[in-house]
């Protein structure tokens, strides 16, 4: 991400003018301008109420922890740094409580370090602004974060996706072979699939090329043309021109295990909710048709909100999804399922585990506090913040947290996470009674879960230790997929594990 160059650095004493081995000059309207726009957007955010004072002389303490001789004092009437026992800069404190107004003081008190401090000169501006975040985000909350400049320009490729065909390569013998294609793609609706062989690309021989050289080949500017020659599974060999656009990369992954649908769920991006509804529309409409589906959220870190508030809708009558509250009006939102069901009369279970995170626990929650599906697993990891970005005038990115989600049933999905309605992290002989009580009606967990659900804001620390207890979080395992198919192919215990429907509130 980063390229390193060397090149001789020049250190010349003053105010707002000494030059950085990274960046150049300082810069100190630069400065200005990002924690501007920055108090400006977190002050009427954030969860709980902080002054843009108090919040600032956070963000200030990162001159201590760039060098430890500097130290910021700061009482009603002054702000004032000090390099070890000397006074560095004296300022006096805005009388308003604005962000531009503490903005400017931020930027001032950094420009008088800067001739006595050779590690700040050294980190640079951007240096500066990473630690000024790094120490306020520090005291708000374990999500809020600033994204500098070149990370931040690829996550937002990232979440857009790059420009292609939807296809990933892979080598087979001499030969190039399709690995994967993105549903809905440029090369999709071309015709190509995955098991395919690639022959040429804009003419050129893909046979004894590498994969990540034909990858070169394939990617592009968006909207430019590429013409594809590939040999199908029935041995006909095709062509077509197809043009380059942006494709989210593939975040659901079908698979048919006899009679059961397993959907792999890596992450919500822009596509997941259309993709994972087309895949059970696909199942359902073969001439033998599934008799169970399952969601596989294990290891899946989250994603959009709203796909996942989608993804739900798919398999829900009308009816509450989530409700996300916070400060900022805009923050607040009650998220409802519209009628109209996929797989109606189909089992479904999610799979979960310790690493089952954010979106996704927003969409097991749901499907399991409305009585239409079982979670299998363990523990999750209980992140139920939301965060909102805000670009700012460097290019960087803030992800600040401004609400908190809640499940159909009132919980909260922070720190509680979703709790199994079966557990597999106590190991195979617990999961083995528990299934076999699950088969005459009896739910072993049903006293663990109705704790849990009932849980309202606030809950003690102390609380969710308790609550979380009854099925420690742990990764995924073989046993959990198992216990799925063993659920759908017994209704009775299918049955005794799904909670009762919930009357919409």
């Amino acid at each position: 991400m980063i390229r390193i160059s060397l090149f001789l650095v020049l250190f010349v004493i003053g105010r707002a003018q000494a030059e950085t081995q990274f960046g150049g000059r300082f810069d100190q309207e630069r400065l200005t301008a990002v924690y501007t726009e920055a108090l400006t957007f977190i002050a009427p955010r954030i969860l709980e109420p902080v002054p843009v004072r108090r919040l600032t002389i956070w963000g200030l303490q990162g001159l201590t922890a760039l060098d430890a001789n500097m130290r910021v004092v700061a009482n009603d009437a002054r702000v004032q740094l000090f390099r070890q026992d000397q006074m560095v800069s004296d300022i006096v404190a805005p009388k308003d409580n604005t962000p531009t107004a503490w903005a400017k003081l931020a930027a001032a008190i950094t420009a008088d370090c800067m001739p006595v401090s050779a590690p700040i000169r050294r980190v640079g501006t951007q240096g500066i602004i990473q630690g000024f975040f790094d120490q306020m985000f520090g005291r708000l909350d374990p999500y809020s974060r600033y994204v500098p400049p070149v990370e931040a320009s690829e996550d937002r490729a990232r979440r857009g996706g790059r420009a292609g065909l939807g296809i990933t390569v892979g080598q087979k013998g001499a030969l190039i072979e399709v690995r994967s294609v993105v549903r809905d793609s440029p090369a999709a609706i071309a015709g190509v699939r995955q098991g395919d062989i690639l022959a040429a690309v804009d003419g050129q021989r893909t046979q004894d090329q590498d994969p990540v050289t034909i990858s070169a080949l394939l990617a592009g500017a968006e909207g430019s043309p590429v013409t594809l020659s590939w040999r199908g599974r029935d041995g006909r060999t095709r062509d077509a021109q197809v043009v380059r656009v942006m494709v989210p990369p593939e975040t659901v992954f079908a698979q048919r295990f006899e009679d059961v649908l397993v959907l792999r769920i890596s992450s919500f991006s822009n596509s997941t909710a259309s993709h994972l509804a087309l895949s059970v529309q696909d199942a359902l409409s073969e001439p033998h048709p599934v008799d169970g589906i399952v969601l596989d959220l294990r290891d899946n870190r989250g994603g959009l909100l709203r796909q996942a508030v989608t993804a739900a809708d798919a398999f829900l009558p009308a009816g509450l999804v989530a409700t996300t509250i916070g400060r900022d009006p805009d923050s607040m939102n009650v998220w409802r399922s519209t009628e109209g069901e996929l797989a109606e009369n189909v089992p479904l279970v999610i799979l979960v585990d310790g690493r089952t995170a954010s979106a996704a626990e927003i969409l097991a929650a749901a499907l399991a506090d409305r009585g239409r599906a079982v979670v299998v697993g363990s523990e999750t990891v209980g992140k139920g913040m939301v965060q909102t970005i805000d670009p700012l005038p460097d290019g960087g990115e803030l992800f600040v947290t401004w609400s908190q989600t809640l499940a159909p049933l009132g919980w909260p999905i922070q720190g509680l996470g979703v709790l199994p309605q079966v557990c597999t992290s106590l190991g195979q002989d617990a999961l083995n009674r528990q299934l076999a009580s699950l088969s005459t009606g009896f739910q072993p967990m049903a006293d663990s879960i109705r704790r849990s659900r009932a849980a309202r804001l606030p809950v003690r620390a102390s609380e969710v230790l308790e609550i979380r207890a009854p099925c420690p979080a742990s990764e995924g395992r073989t046993a959990d997929l198992e216990a799925a198919r063993l659920l759908i192919s017994n209704p009775a215990a299918y049955a005794a594990a799904l909670l009762p429907p919930m009357v919409d509130r």
